[in-house]
């Protein structure tokens, strides 16, 4: 894929393509381990919701990370093998079974935490007072548009009829 093909003209692709090929290189595997701990988005979406609810049902992670009850189920799987999550069956109804984080996951947690604290506290520390006023605006601005691109994706479409003879 060339980046002329969607209106960019050469010489901010070759900017562009040079940017992401800088980032890739200083995203090393070890940084980013550092960072997301051999994470996938998934599960640090998983951590997040834990972190913040304590105990959750697999539907509640289904629809937090929005995937089906299956791929969510399969995530789990993986996550209590390791030993980050425990499952515990409700109290009050025994159908249900509740997510929670392990110790090992509470400590994975923490040291996930720690990383991007540390990290943010880098880049942060580096900027002037002007800096963080622009990378502020700049960030609002990308939120934005993520908005209103995630606002069209969810306007439903025509339903298309199908045939079937």
């Amino acid at each position: 894929m060339r980046l002329e093909e969607y209106g960019v003209t050469e010489e901010l692709s070759k900017i562009i393509t040079d940017y992401i090929e800088e980032i890739r290189e200083l995203l090393s595997l070890e940084l980013w381990d550092n960072i997301f701990l051999n994470s996938s988005k998934n599960e640090v979406f998983i951590f997040w919701l834990l972190s913040q609810r304590g105990e959750v049902n697999m539907t509640e992670i289904a629809e937090y990370i929005h995937v089906p009850l299956n791929t969510a189920t399969g995530i789990i799987n993986r996550m209590e093998k390791n030993g980050l999550v425990v499952r515990n069956r409700s109290t009050e109804d025994k159908r249900v079974v509740n997510i929670a984080f392990s110790q090992k996951g509470m400590e994975q947690l923490d040291a996930l935490i720690r990383e991007l604290v540390s990290y943010g506290m880098k880049v942060m520390r580096s900027f002037t007072v002007e800096e963080m006023e622009l990378f502020y605006k700049m960030t609002s601005k990308i939120m934005e548009i993520l908005r209103t691109e995630n606002r069209k994706e969810k306007t439903p479409g025509k339903v298309r009829r199908i045939v079937i003879e």
